[in-house]
Formats: C-alpha cells, sequence, structure tokens
C-alpha cells in the first residue's frame, strides 16, 4: 500500500494526505519552529560553556588578583612613646614606605594595646628607654601578625632598639591556624546563596515570600546546628561560645539567602553568578579571614566593611577569640543586609504583580537532580534539594577543615647532614630525643647531595651542622615546594641554633617569585583546571544533553580542555601576572587535567545526574585541596592525606604547575601518568556504561497534571 504522508515517494513533496498545497502560512510555522529550534539548540550549547567559562575565570582570577603577591597597603600601625621618641620613629617608618603604613601615634602604651584588642590597628610598637615591645594579636590573623613583625623589626632594629615581641591575643591550642573562623564563613556563605539557584530552576513555588521566608528561618537554623556539631562536639576546632556560633552562624544564613532571594527576582538564574562574585569571589578575600585585607588592592579593605563574608568572620572572630569585642557593627551589617533585601524583595513582587497580574510562573529548567525522572511527590523533591548543599557543608567542614585545623609536623622527612655519617646520627639520636614524632632525621655526610634531594623534593630541608671549615650551621630549604613546611624549618632548627648558640645561615635552593610570592598561583590555576573539568560536564548534562553521548562529547570535552587551559594561563599571567611564561608546558598539562577530570564527572554524571558533583567535588577538592600540599604542607596534617596526594588529580595537578614553574618540568610527567590514569579508567567505564544504558538526549519532562506544584509566584523570579 503506497502512504500518502508527505514524505512518503509517491506524494509530491509539497502536498498534504489529500493531495492538496498546504496554505502558505503553514511552510511559514514551520519554518519559524525550525528557527524557534535551531535558536533554543545554540542557546543551550553557549549555556553549557558560558556558564562554567563564567564560573571558573571568576574564581581563578579573583582570587589570584587578590591574594597573589600580597604586600603591606595602608596597614594601620600605633606608635607610642616617650616625648619625641614616637614621632621620630613614626617618621622614620613613613618615609621607609610611605604605601605600606597608616601610623598614629597615640598617648600610652595601654591605649596602643587596646587598639590591637579592638582589631583597629594591626600592630603596635611601644618604645621605652633602649627598647621597642612590638604588639600582635595572632587570633585577629596569623599572617598580619608576621606582616606587622616584618615591617617593624627592621626600624626597630636599624634604630639600635632592643626587639621585644608579645601576642596580645594568641590562638587557641585548638585553633592553632586560625582557620575555625574562616571555613565557618565559607560554608555558611555557600549554605546562603547555593539552595536559592537549586529551588529556582527545580521548585520555583517555593521562592513565594510568605513561603520562602519561614523556610529560610527554618534552613538558617538547620545549618546553624549543624556548623556548630560539626565544629565544635566533632572536630573541637570551636570550644565554648556555642550561643554565639548558633545565633551568628542563623542570622549570617537568613540574611545571605535574604540577599539572593532579591538577587533572583532580578536576575533569575543569573543571580548565581552575582551571589558567587559577592560572596566567594570578592567576599572570601574581603573577610580577612586567610590574608590581611591590608595585604591586598585598595578595593578589599572598602568591601570588608560591607559585604556578609567580613561580617561573618568578624563577628566569629569578635566572639571566638575576643569575647565578642567588636562583634557589634559587623552583626549589625547582617541584619541591615537582611532587612533591607526582604523590604526591597517585597516592593518588587508588588510592583510586578500590578504589572502583570496574571504572570505566567517560571519554567522548570532541571526536572530532578539526580539525573532521573521528575520525583512524583514533593518530599522527594524537596529532600533532594536539601541535601545538596547539606552535603557541600558538611564534606567542607569535616574534610578541609578537618585536615588543616591541627598543623603540626609529623614524620616530615629532613636530613642532618655531619662532616660524616658518625657525626650527622649522633646529631639524629640527638635531635630525635627532643623532636620525637614531628620529624624524618635522615643522616647524610654530603651537603651537595643534600641539597640535591632538597631541590628533587626527596627531603622538605636539610640541616648541615657546623665543621671547621664552616663554624655556622646552615639550612637548605625549599620554598617553591611549599612555604608552610620551610617556615616550620626555620622555626625549629632557628631554636636548635639558638639554644646550641650558633649562627644559621640559610639557603633557600627554590624561592618563589616576587609575582608568586605566597605560592597562590599553582594552587588556584590547579583549581581551575579542576574546576573546568567538572563544571562542564555537569552544566552540560542539563543545559545541552543532546551532548552527553561519547560520540558528541568526546570533541566537544577535548575543544573545552584546550581552550579553557590556554583562557586560564592568559587569566594568570597576562591579566593577573601572577606567573611569567610557561605557556606551552602549562597549556598542555592543564588540557590534560581538564578532559581527565571531566570524563571521570561523567562516570558519576551518568548514574547521579547533577548530584554527581557531590561525590566529585568531594573527592577532587575537598580531599584534593588538602592533599595537594598548596595550602598547607602534607606532613602537617593526617597521614592519610600523605596517600591521597600520590593518587588524587588535584595534587597531580598542583605537582605539574610546580615543577613547570620552578624545578624544570622535572617530574611533570609521572604526574601527567596519574591525572592519564584517572582519565582512561574513567572513559572505559562510561563506554561500557554507555553500551548498556545509552544516554539521554533530551530533558526529563514535567509532569502538566499536577497544577498544585506549579503555584503562582511572582514575576519575573
Amino acid at each position: 500500500m503506497t502512504s500518502t504522508s508527505p514524505t512518503s515517494p509517491g506524494s509530491p513533496p509539497d502536498t498534504d494526505p489529500a493531495g492538496e498545497t498546504p496554505a502558505p502560512s503553514s511552510d511559514a510555522e514551520g519554518l519559524a519552529a525550525a528557527k524557534r529550534a535551531k535558536a533554543e539548540k545554540i542557546g543551550r550549547y553557549v549555556a553549557m560553556f558560558l556558564m562554567p567559562l563564567l564560573m571558573v575565570s571568576m574564581l581563578v582570577g579573583g582570587y589570584l588578583a587578590a591574594m597573589h603577591a600580597p604586600v603591606p597597603n595602608n596597614m594601620p600601625i600605633a606608635v607610642t612613646g616617650s616625648g619625641q621618641q614616637a614621632d621620630r620613629f613614626a617618621d622614620a617608618l613613613e618615609s621607609a614606605d610611605p604605601d605600606a603604613v597608616d601610623v598614629r601615634v597615640v598617648e600610652s602604651d595601654a591605649e596602643a594595646r587596646q587598639l590591637i584588642l579592638d582589631r583597629e590597628v594591626s600592630g603596635a610598637v611601644s618604645l621605652n628607654e633602649g627598647t621597642a615591645s612590638v604588639y600582635t594579636a595572632s587570633a585577629a590573623g596569623a599572617s598580619q601578625s608576621s606582616t606587622v613583625t616584618a615591617l617593624l623589626a627592621p626600624q626597630v632594629l636599624g634604630q639600635g632598639l632592643v626587639l621585644q615581641s608579645e601576642d596580645l591575643a594568641p590562638l587557641p591550642d585548638h585553633d592553632m591556624a586560625g582557620l575555625g573562623a574562616m571555613f565557618l564563613t565559607t560554608a555558611l556563605m555557600l549554605a546562603g546563596y547555593m539552595p536559592l539557584s537549586l529551588v529556582l530552576s527545580n521548585s520555583p513555588e517555593l521562592l513565594r515570600f510568605r513561603r520562602f521566608v519561614p523556610l529560610l528561618a527554618g534552613w538558617a537554623a538547620l545549618i546553624a546546628g549543624l556548623v556548630w556539631a560539626v565544629t565544635g562536639p566533632m572536630l573541637g576546632v570551636v570550644e565554648g561560645h556555642s550561643a554565639a556560633v548558633l545565633g551568628i552562624s542563623w542570622l549570617t544564613v537568613f540574611a545571605v539567602g535574604s540577599v539572593q532571594l532579591f538577587l533572583t527576582r532580578i536576575l533569575g538564574p543569573m543571580a548565581v553568578l552575582a551571589g558567587m562574585l559577592f560572596l566567594m569571589v570578592l567576599g572570601v578575600p574581603a573577610s580577612n579571614m586567610s590574608m590581611s585585607v591590608h595585604t591586598m588592592p585598595g578595593l578589599y579593605p572598602y568591601l570588608h566593611s560591607f559585604l556578609p563574608a567580613a561580617a561573618t568572620g568578624e563577628s566569629l572572630r569578635s566572639f571566638l577569640y575576643f569575647d565578642g569585642n567588636g562583634a557589634g557593627p559587623h552583626l549589625l551589617v547582617l541584619v541591615i543586609g537582611a532587612v533591607a533585601a526582604l523590604l526591597l524583595t517585597l516592593i518588587l513582587d508588588a510592583v510586578k504583580r500590578r504589572r502583570k497580574p496574571n504572570a505566567a510562573p517560571p519554567a522548570i529548567n532541571v526536572a530532578s537532580l539526580h539525573g532521573g525522572p521528575r520525583p512524583k511527590t514533593r518530599r522527594w523533591r524537596y529532600g533532594t534539594l536539601a541535601f545538596f548543599p547539606l552535603a557541600m557543608v558538611t564534606m567542607m567542614l569535616s574534610f578541609m577543615l578537618g585536615a588543616m585545623y591541627e598543623p603540626t609536623p609529623r614524620d616530615m622527612p629532613v636530613a642532618v647532614v655531619g662532616s660524616t655519617s658518625q657525626q650527622a646520627e649522633q646529631a639524629v639520636s640527638g635531635l630525635d630525643e627532643n623532636m620525637s614524632g614531628l620529624f624524618d632525621l635522615r643522616a647524610m655526610d654530603n651537603a651537595d647531595d643534600a641539597r640535591e634531594q632538597v631541590r628533587d623534593r626527596t627531603v622538605v630541608g636539610a640541616y648541615v651542622l657546623p665543621s671547621a671549615e664552616n663554624p655556622t650551621a646552615t639550612l637548605i630549604t625549599n620554598e617553591a615546594g611549599g612555604m608552610s613546611q620551610q617556615q616550620v624549618l626555620t622555626s625549629v632548627f632557628g631554636q636548635v641554633s639558638a639554644g646550641q648558640q650558633m649562627e644559621m645561615a640559610h639557603d633557600n635552593v627554590a624561592p618563589l617569585k616576587d609575582s608568586d610570592s605566597m605560592g597562590m598561583a599553582t594552587m588556584y590555576l590547579a583549581m581551575g583546571w579542576i574546576m573546568a573539568g567538572f563544571m562542564i560536564i555537569v552544566v552540560g548534562s542539563t543545559a545541552a544533553p543532546a551532548s552527553r553521548p561519547l560520540r558528541m562529547l568526546l570533541p566537544i570535552v577535548a575543544a573545552w580542555a584546550v581552550g579553557m587551559s590556554a583562557f586560564l594561563w592568559v587569566i594568570a599571567d597576562v591579566f593577573v601576572g601572577a606567573i611569567d611564561g610557561h605557556f606551552l608546558p602549562l597549556w598542555g598539562a592543564g588540557a590534560v587535567a581538564i578532559f581527565c577530570v571531566a570524563m571521570f564527572t561523567t562516570v558519576f554524571e551518568r548514574f547521579m545526574g547533577m548530584l554527581a558533583i557531590l561525590p566529585v567535588i568531594g573527592i577532587l577538592m575537598f580531599l584534593g585541596v588538602p592533599a595537594s600540599g598548596a595550602a598547607m604542607s602534607i606532613y602537617m596534617e593526617p597521614e592519610i592525606f600523605r596517600f591521597l596526594h600520590e593518587v588524587l588529580p588535584m595534587p597531580a595537578a598542583v605537582e605539574s604547575i610546580r615543577s613547570i614553574l620552578y624545578f624544570g618540568s622535572d617530574t611533570v610527567w609521572s604526574h601527567l601518568l596519574t591525572l592519564g590514569i584517572w582519565g582512561a579508567a574513567s572513559l572505559a567505564a562510561v563506554a561500557v556504561i554507555d553500551h548498556f544504558k545509552p544516554p539521554r538526549t533530551e530533558g526529563h519532562p514535567v509532569d502538566a497534571d499536577a497544577p498544585a506544584e506549579q503555584e503562582r509566584v511572582p514575576a519575573g523570579v
């Protein structure tokens, strides 16, 4: 029987089933529909690339620009002393570097001390009869204290004064790195803004004002209890101050969620980028938690006065370390932000209702977070929405904070070099008695061999004993191999030399460059590679599901890896200036890392949809960053991270960059092999999964027979 369909061979191409020529309007409608479909397809692929591009470049560029080369910038310093002594010292300090300090002369030693405890100044010097007492407060920032000492010590010694140092507010033993307030702040920022983008895409009916505000209040209480439980009873980072931690945490999540609600009203899905910019990219550096804002570009002290991350961090710091002193103004910032955001949202909703009283509810762009059909009941859908950020916050605090809040050397490998093996072994025995468990001391009798082991990172440093030819002890370190471990060695072996009344010379085999004086370029460029790898898969699976089959995905990811690696190099080198050259090796290593991480992410995406980001970010970032040795030496963390350092992609990326920038690419191939194994194994796993369960290429539909779930919400949500 001959078919009568318009596309059958038996019918003219321009006839309908009855043999009549269709009206021109039908052709026009078909053409318009085809154009709309093409435009939608292009838009989906643009979103697939644009969102990861903006998110990754903002984080890498923002953090590097703020922290790659910290230098004192109008750091407030108080000076006090008798007669004209204080004025002369203040003039000399300002003349040495006018841009570095903002000096104020105060009347008394007591006033100088109080200014530090109130955090109105970063440090102070009190002059008295040939001595100079330098006051700092490590609880207000460990890096700030060291910067103040580095600023003041040369002036004190240059004027022939005896230097005395006093820490007016030392960090407690249970939080000796001061990371408690920093990680609490970061976790609370995530908990405040992350759920809004998920709710908007999956369950926008929850954003109705009268429903959202009580939900936000409950969510804030849940997060407050969670972060208190993890940082307090579980880890012991926070001891006491329970009511303050719970209250500040609740207020922070409520305030950030309120502001993000307003941003969602005016920006829609793009509000997640605004939240990331102000809460994370600008907010975390401006919080003054990890690094003093007075060592960053001049924008950050200004941002510190009103961004929520700064208000949260300083409030927590006030209660945890300063008995609540100075918390009031920062808490007021959070209260004003919450009230203003909610009032503006109410006004905006009223205006939109007046203009469009019958506006349609927003479209549901993400039918489900788990990758399968949309859940039939609200209980499962809402439960998934809550589980996602809860898991993120829990992993961040337990994995990252748990790894780094007690930075103590544990079997850190150090060579001890003597004129003979017997002398070196005797020195090792003596040092082991006093420093048991801190170092893995290895006796050597050749300083050149020890120096080479320091350079190739076999040991973190070498202590060369004095000899008849050289009566001075020498400490050989490798700053580019890890600044934190170099600082530990300098402190400990400096005390050893002082106790033995010996001078100690320093030999740094690989100093960091001035453009990367904290070694941040290595960490943040590696984080950019990792993020670029998993973001393209997570975003693409939702925005452009047609890209999911391997035959489509492989060329897309390969092109993305090559292009994004080059773009991140441009950010780090051309825009920020944190690195200098090395384009080809960094470009190639970055492309390999991005591609392999994307394949690893695809394995989880096949089973879990957007929820894949939980195991992926847990393994690659929350475990990977501590294991990388970039932020803190792996020999100052629990021993498990030494094993993870050898196998995870993040450490492989960090060590690849470190090797390229500072060590002539000496170990880069071994780290690329690690990345390649992850990529090849993941690609094989995806191929097997797709063979038995071919990936869908269209989004899951939203049931049209559930009008109760499509409640009317304000236009523009």
